[in-house]
């Protein structure tokens, strides 16, 4: 259980200038204060802002025009800047031999440091294929890639030339990548002949010609070679990236890009089960994802800053990519698992690179609490400040491992919270600032005005000691700005639930002190290790089998990935005599069409499930099953056939 009451103060060593930097927001104050400038005049905030840590080729004059009203925000009107330049360029030429990524492979013995200078000479190179490939402003690259350094040079070229960059993770299936491929209508694909992650051989080159066979719309694979392993090479499709590049020019001009033009589409699970691309302009999300990682992170010039995400999500984006490369800092490149080879490897990657500010997911930190503390043992951790958690609540017993095991008291541990669609942090503490409570995300970032609403009445609910949901008043910088080539759903998704708010599909509290609680999704998405999968995503995958005819899925909890996923199955009929193995079939299907992170722990086969008169799914009494929770079911007298609960009830229990 979360205590609402206890808070930690910032650790001493943070604010002691002989052991620390000096933080940029040195107290609760200072931040209310910078807070209340952002809210009250954020044409002179964020102005000050975009023109101190972003580099323009042309002054904006318009910091903002629009707003959620009407979901036409826009920022930095006039301006005009290009990202690639933003986080390679000025960098080689102020600071050229400074190390820009510090790549760890999945084998520990092998790492790789790349210089801005370096960085910049692939980037270009690279620029310089896709240009040659017919690759113009405004086209869409797919790129899936292992976490090797060319995944971002491949990120910066695409920036550099004013294509929008598609990154699908590289642990999709073949099928999601297919879909994400032909939603954007991408021309060209980066990829890798393999991956390597935990030991495990990943087969990224035959996914990807698997996907393309139904993808017009490509026509040139460019393949980064990983391993050396032999891989099919379609002929006039299919080029070397290694030879490609020795054909292009060390430098290319960086293409102007105006504020608002597109600098990538993400895919994120929708609740409608078709992904959703969701698309970020280049100003406004540049300056959200370098503004948090200079506070939250407090970020200094000498620091070694490292995420342990995936460069395929949005944490990986923001925070291994635009935002400590902007900055000009050395970021970190983890292609390998916490546990491999041994469950030090965390802490080996810390006292090896002298890492400053850490960041992982909750998930991460409770399987390696639950190996054991003997791992952490004989592992110089003293250059950490920051640790940072990120893609779910962290549950207080973690929170304590977290700061007292790792951290040992002397780190400040910042638990963000954001979303794909906010582009950087929206709720979290500043390390220098703000007391901590284990569980709490605390509080809203700069721009940022927050709104917890009577989830039925859509009113604001004022006050402390409030419970509803989440909702921001006004458009910040690196909010989404539509979902691409339907905006009308990026509209119905966001704007339209709670008019003249954005609203963040989750359920939050606000406690006696003003610190913000999130209490997870209050739409149909699943939370497992910090991938969001829409009910329906796998539901559908479910029901390609020949055998289903009907399934619910809900999200349970779970000690290791916060939220795990059951399966309610109905078969066709006729076949529930027939189920022998069925449950592993329905798994790898799930393995096959979405990814192996999205496979159901458990699958029950069910005759019927908990529906109303009019067939609603009442998914609502199947997590009460699940967790245990059957004698407070509420009224259950709308369902069409009430006697269904008590089977479902006695099939969990044996299962």
């Amino acid at each position: 259980m979360s205590d609402e009451t206890t808070t930690y103060p910032v650790p001493a060593r943070l604010l002691d200038p002989a052991q620390c930097p000096e933080p940029y927001v040195k107290s609760y104050e200072q931040y209310k204060e910078l807070h209340r400038q952002s809210i009250e005049n954020p044409e002179e905030f964020f102005g000050k802002l975009a023109t101190e840590l972003l580099s323009w080729s042309k002054p904006f004059h318009t910091v903002k025009h629009g707003g959620l009203e009407h979901g036409d925000t826009a920022w930095f009107l006039e301006g005009q800047l290009n990202a690639s330049y933003n986080c390679v360029d000025r960098h080689a030429l102020a600071t050229p031999d400074k190390i820009a990524i510090i790549y760890e492979a999945d084998e520990p013995n092998q790492s790789e440091n790349i210089t801005y200078s370096e960085l910049l000479r692939q980037v270009c190179q690279l620029a310089g294929v896709l240009r040659a490939r017919g690759i113009r402003k405004g086209d869409t690259v797919a790129i899936y890639m292992p976490m090797i350094p060319e995944a971002v040079v491949a990120f910066l070229a695409c920036a550099r030339i004013g294509a929008l960059h598609s990154v699908v993770f590289a642990g999709f299936s073949a099928e999601a990548l297919r879909d994400r491929v032909q939603d954007a209508a991408c021309r060209i694909v980066l990829t890798s002949d393999q991956g390597k992650r935990g030991g495990k051989t990943v087969e990224t080159k035959r996914i990807v010609d698997e996907a393309l066979k139904s993808c017009p719309s490509v026509e040139s694979v460019i393949v980064c070679q990983r391993t050396g392993a032999d891989v099919p090479m379609t002929s006039g499709r299919d080029f070397w990236w290694n030879e490609e590049v020795t054909k292009r020019m060390s430098y290319l001009t960086p293409e102007p890009m105006n504020s608002e033009d597109p600098l990538f589409l993400l895919y994120t699970s929708g609740s409608t089960g078709s992904p959703k691309g969701v698309l970020h302009t280049t100003a406004g999300y540049l300056l959200g994802a370098a503004a948090t990682v200079k506070y939250v992170f407090d970020y200094h010039p000498n620091d070694i800053f490292a995420c342990m995400a995936d460069v395929g999500w949005i944490t990986g984006h923001s925070y291994i990519v635009y935002g400590p490369l902007t900055l000009g800092a050395t970021t970190v490149l983890f292609e390998s698992i916490p546990t491999y080879p041994t469950p030090s490897r965390y802490w080996e990657l810390i006292a090896k690179h002298k890492i400053t500010q850490f960041y992982t997911a909750p998930t991460a930190i409770r399987a390696l609490r639950r190996l054991g503390d003997e791992w952490l043992e004989g592992h110089d951790l003293s250059s950490l400040r920051i640790l940072g958690t990120v893609g779910e609540p962290i549950n207080p017993e973690a929170w304590h491992w977290y700061n007292d095991k790792v951290g040992k008291g002397r780190c400040a541990i910042v638990d963000t919270y954001w979303q794909t669609e906010t582009g950087s942090h929206i709720v979290t503490p500043l390390p220098g600032a703000i007391a901590t409570k284990p569980g709490s995300a605390t509080v809203p970032f700069f721009g940022i005005d927050l709104a917890i609403l009577d989830p039925v009445t859509g009113k604001e609910l004022v006050g402390n000691d409030v419970t509803g949901v989440l909702a921001v008043k006004k458009a910040w910088p690196s909010v989404a700005r539509t979902v691409f080539g339907n905006h009308q759903r990026y509209l119905e998704t966001y704007l339209k639930p709670y008019p003249g708010y954005y609203f963040t599909g989750d359920g939050a509290s606000r406690d006696k002190d003003g610190y913000i609680w999130i209490r997870g999704r209050v739409d149909d998405v699943i939370n497992v290790s910090g991938h969001r999968l829409s009910t329906a995503e796998i539901e559908s995958a479910l029901i390609m089998h020949h055998s289903v005819a009907e399934t619910a899925v809900i999200g349970a909890a779970d000690d290791v990935t916060g939220q795990c996923i059951h399966a309610f199955v109905c078969l066709k009929p006729g076949l529930m005599h027939h189920s022998h193995d069925l449950g592993k079939e329905l798994v790898l299907q799930v393995r096959k069409v979405i990814g192996p992170f999205a496979a159901p722990k458990k699958i029950y086969l069910v005759e019927d499930l908990p529906k109303t008169r009019s067939g609603k799914l009442m998914r609502r009494i199947l997590r009460k099953i699940v967790a245990g929770e059957s004698d407070s079911l509420g009224d259950i007298s709308t369902l069409a056939d009430p006697s269904v609960v008590d089977v479902l009830i006695a099939k969990v229990a044996k299962a």
